[in-house]
């Protein structure tokens, strides 16, 4: 019990750099109070001593700001940073080493009973005020932006945000070259063109991106053959695009709306 104490401040520590010490840890943070009532109302629950459970996990709403149903399965390193407003639901299941921020729901939507509730696996992190809603899983590694509603499965690694929650996709390598070759040859800035960028924009403007690669590789296929019958209809070169000429949009891009 003293070891998953330990292991608990120290977890505060390593992800909260305004702790300073250990009796500050241990006396001013409720979501470290709130995770040790609720092991011991879990503990109840599992025995049986349902109403009891049910009562401890009320005094620690009351105490906390944080709900914790008694029969929610908590993993080892659980860290609630602030806290307050966190609803935890029955049937959900929390892995290892997982974060919430203030705000969040783990809750279902449906009356009937059974598994309801998420289940997070081990390193999510769940950003504030994010719901997460229905009996789906949440990959290891996963996170959920801020105020994001998410209703279906998240992948290992991924990042959802949005309401309703999308997946951010991550990109491999091979592609994230093309598309930077491609934009750099239309003499396109795309530092705004990555996996960070808000969804859906960043999506639609890669799509765009990949198609203008491929349009780009036909027509220098078709060159190569009208070369090949001795054809000169490629031997004009494309006009060059010149940075001045965009100097006007680069600079409306960077007033800000007001």
């Amino acid at each position: 019990m003293f070891e998953r104490m330990r292991e608990d401040v120290q977890s505060v520590f390593h992800r909260d750099p305004a702790a300073r010490n250990t009796f500050e840890v241990l006396t001013c943070y409720p979501g470290l109070h709130a995770v040790w009532l609720h092991r011991l109302a879990h503990y109840l629950w599992a025995a049986g001593w349902k109403w009891l459970a049910r009562m401890l996990s009320n005094f620690g709403r009351w105490l906390t700001g944080i709900e914790i149903h008694p029969g929610a399965k908590i993993g080892r390193r659980f860290f609630i940073d602030h806290g307050m407003g966190i609803v935890i639901g029955e049937t959900a299941e929390i892995g290892n080493d997982v974060t919430l921020y203030q705000g969040v729901t783990l809750g279902g939507t449906s009356w009937n009973k059974g598994k309801r509730h998420p289940t997070l696996e081990d390193g999510v992190v769940v950003g504030a005020g994010a719901k997460v809603l229905g009996p789906f899983t949440v990959g290891a590694g996963a996170k959920i932006g801020s105020n994001a509603v998410v209703t279906k499965a998240v992948p290992a690694g991924a990042t959802a945000v949005g309401i309703p929650g999308r997946i951010i996709a991550k990109l491999d390598d091979e592609q994230e070259a093309k598309r930077q070759a491609i934009a750099e040859k239309l003499g396109f800035d795309a530092y705004g063109v990555t996996q960070d960028m808000p969804d859906p924009i960043a999506r639609a403007i890669g799509q765009l991106l990949d198609h203008l690669q491929a349009v780009d590789g036909r027509l220098e296929g078709m060159c190569g053959a009208l070369k090949a019958l001795g054809s000169d209809y490629c031997a004009k070169d494309l006009p060059p695009l010149c940075d001045k000429d965009f100097a006007g949009v680069k600079e409306q891009g960077d007033t800000p709306s007001v």
